[in-house]
């Protein structure tokens, strides 16, 4: 009898887009006039140069005029859009895809809520084929890029031949609460607008694609820390009239103490150790978040640089940050054939998830 294996899936391209727009953090508390030496510490202390954001018009004064609800929502919807279209033309131009290429589509958000889906609103925006398969993630918050990518993998497996992609359209800016307090200016200072896109494949193509190389995805392992599962939580304000996200200040340590038994639970079985890991590409959470994974990870900066340097440019840019990581990597070549690596998010639940990568 012939045992047949099914083909393990691999990436094999990644795009990237964010508004016209970007912000040095001394830029947005000028244009906010925020005096408050708190406030303005925690913005210029934040391990963030510049954000790409989408802010509110501005009123006949000169002021920013703060949205209500419905108007975020709006925002939400038109600029998840259109970085997400322009995340999978760029991914599918690396990818050396076309439109028609595409046989499932997994869309994932949480800055905004949307029926139709996200899935649905690109598809007829850049003209994929509307019987595309399609799934849309929508609230899970920062760690669903991993929770989605596992899930396009299972597709893959069992298409093989067939072309998944999944993107990550986060509008951070229809996500905001401007109302002075600390806890909202943490938010406020954290986060940028963007959106990543990635094509992954089991088999070879039904169709040869001139670029379709990338590293395969070997096992995924996830941890939710069931006793801090409101430390993070996106919810409606009712004092604001909107939904309001909101960020324990002890994410960090508990984030940071569980890492290792999600990684551990990953490398099990595989005869593989952490020292053996040559990539790392975590979620872009925060510098607190980012030093705090890295101390009990036992990881140096060299392997957090594509961490930090996209939190430097862009802030935390919620489930696709680690994708623009992964790109990062590419460009920089340093991935050899056999190099093994761990994609890590983190988010609301509080939850920790894990990919490992072979290239």
């Amino acid at each position: 009898m012939t045992t047949v294996t099914n083909p393990l899936a691999r990436i094999l391209g990644v795009g990237t887009a964010v508004p016209d727009t970007s912000y040095s953090q001394h830029e947005l508390l000028d244009i906010f006039g925020i005096s408050d030496p708190r406030v303005r510490s925690v913005f210029l202390n934040s391990a963030i140069e510049r954000r790409f954001l989408t802010l509110p018009p501005q009123g006949p004064d000169g002021t920013r005029v703060m949205e209500a609800q419905g108007e975020l929502l709006a925002k939400h919807k038109a600029q998840a859009v259109d970085m997400g279209v322009r995340a999978v033309q760029e991914c599918l131009k690396q990818t050396g895809a076309d439109l028609s290429d595409i046989g499932y589509l997994c869309c994932v958000t949480t800055t905004g809520f949307l029926t139709p889906g996200l899935s649905a609103l690109i598809i007829r925006e850049s003209g994929i084929d509307p019987h595309t398969s399609r799934l849309d993630v929508v609230g899970m918050g920062c760690n669903a890029g991993l929770n989605a990518l596992n899930a396009v993998t299972g597709w893959a497996h069992a298409h093989p031949g067939r072309l998944a992609v999944m993107v990550c359209a986060e509008a951070c800016s229809a996500a905001y609460v401007f109302d002075g307090t600390m806890r909202t200016s943490v938010v406020n200072s954290l986060f940028g607008d963007g959106s990543a896109a990635v094509a992954v494949l089991a088999g070879e193509p039904e169709l040869p694609l001139p670029q379709a190389e990338g590293p395969q995805l070997l096992k995924f392992a996830s941890y939710i820390i069931t006793d801090a599962i409101d430390a993070m939580r996106y919810d409606w304000d009712g004092e604001q009239d909107r939904f309001s996200f909101f960020l324990d200040p002890q994410v960090p340590y508990v984030v940071g103490a569980h890492a290792e038994r999600v990684v551990d639970r990953l490398l099990a079985g595989t005869g593989l150790r952490r020292s053996d890991i040559g990539h790392w590409l975590v979620h872009s959470g925060g510098k607190k978040v980012i030093d705090a994974v890295g101390v009990n990870l036992g990881l140096t900066r060299h392997d957090l640089r594509h961490t930090t340097s996209v939190l430097r440019d862009y802030g935390n840019l919620s489930s696709g940050s680690f994708l623009f990581s992964y790109q990062r990597l590419l460009r920089e070549r340093a991935a050899e054939p056999g190099d093994y690596g761990v994609l890590m998010t983190m988010g609301p639940g509080s939850t920790i998830e894990t990919a490992l990568v072979r290239w």
